[in-house]
C-alpha cells in the first residue's frame, strides 16, 4: 500500500530541470544518499510557506538539496557543511555549474567541529539536518542555538525505511542505528523548546518549530 502511494505521488511530481535530473542519476549510480522525491517536495513546500532567508544544512553530500532549496527560495542563502572530501568536491562542481550556486556556501569539515564557524554565519531561519543519523541529537543540541526566535529545524530520515516502526533489521549495525533514531525522535517530540511533527513522506521528515515564535 505504502509503495503504491509513494509511486503515485512521485508520478505526479514535475520533471526536474536538467542539472537536478543529472544529479539524481549520479546519486542513483554511485549510491549517494539524497532525499527521496516526495520527501524533498514536502520539505520545499513547507519552506515556501516559512520563507526562510538564511538556511543551514548539515550534510551537503553532492549539493542536491542545497541547490533545490536555493532554487525554490529565490531570496534565501544556504550554508552547508560536508566532511567527506570527495563529496565536497562533487558538490562544489555542481554548485559551480548551477545558476543558484552564488547563494550556496559549503564549509568543508565535521559539523560537530564547525559549530562556531557556522554559527558566525547565522543566525538561521531554518536548519536542515541530513548527515550521520547516529549524531542527530548532537547536531540538534549544538545547532538549534543558531536559530532565530521563530526558526524551524527539519530532520530527514527519521523513519529510516520503516525500521523505527518495527520493520526487521538485518544487521547489528542497523539495529544500533535504529535505536539511536528512535531515541532522537522521542527526545525531539518531548523537547521543551520545540513543537515537532513527524511526516511520513520520503524517508520521514521531522519539522520542529521553535516555541514562542509568531
Amino acid at each position: 500500500m505504502e509503495n503504491r502511494i509513494d509511486h503515485y505521488i512521485e508520478s505526479l511530481i514535475k520533471t526536474r530541470e536538467p542539472l537536478f535530473a543529472e544529479m539524481e542519476a549520479f546519486a542513483r549510480e554511485h549510491r549517494v544518499p539524497i532525499m527521496e522525491p516526495a520527501g524533498i517536495e514536502a520539505l520545499l513546500q513547507i519552506m515556501r510557506i516559512q520563507q526562510p532567508k538564511r538556511i543551514l544544512e548539515i550534510g551537503t553530500a553532492i549539493g542536491y538539496s542545497a541547490l533545490r532549496m536555493a532554487a525554490a527560495l529565490p531570496d534565501a542563502e544556504v550554508v552547508s557543511i560536508e566532511r567527506d572530501e570527495q563529496r565536497y568536491r562533487q558538490a562544489m562542481s555542481y554548485i559551480g555549474r548551477s545558476e543558484y550556486g552564488s547563494r550556496v556556501e559549503v564549509l568543508f569539515g565535521d559539523a560537530l567541529e564547525l559549530v562556531d564557524k557556522a554559527g558566525e554565519k547565522g543566525p538561521y531561519d531554518a536548519i536542515f539536518i541530513d548527515a550521520a543519523k547516529g549524531q542527530y541529537t548532537k547536531f540538534f543540541e549544538r545547532y538549534s542555538a543558531c536559530l532565530t526566535a521563530e526558526g524551524t529545524a527539519y530532520t530527514d530520515n527519521v523513519l529510516f525505511k520503516g525500521y523505527v516502526a518495527g520493520v526487521p533489521a538485518e544487521s547489528k549495525r542497523i539495529i544500533n542505528l535504529v535505536k539511536k533514531i528512535q531515541s532522537y525522535n522521542e527526545w525531539l517530540m518531548n523537547h521543551p523548546d520545540f513543537d515537532t511533527a513527524l511526516f511520513p513522506v520520503g524517508d520521514g521528515l521531522a519539522v520542529s518549530r521553535k516555541r514562542g515564535g509568531k
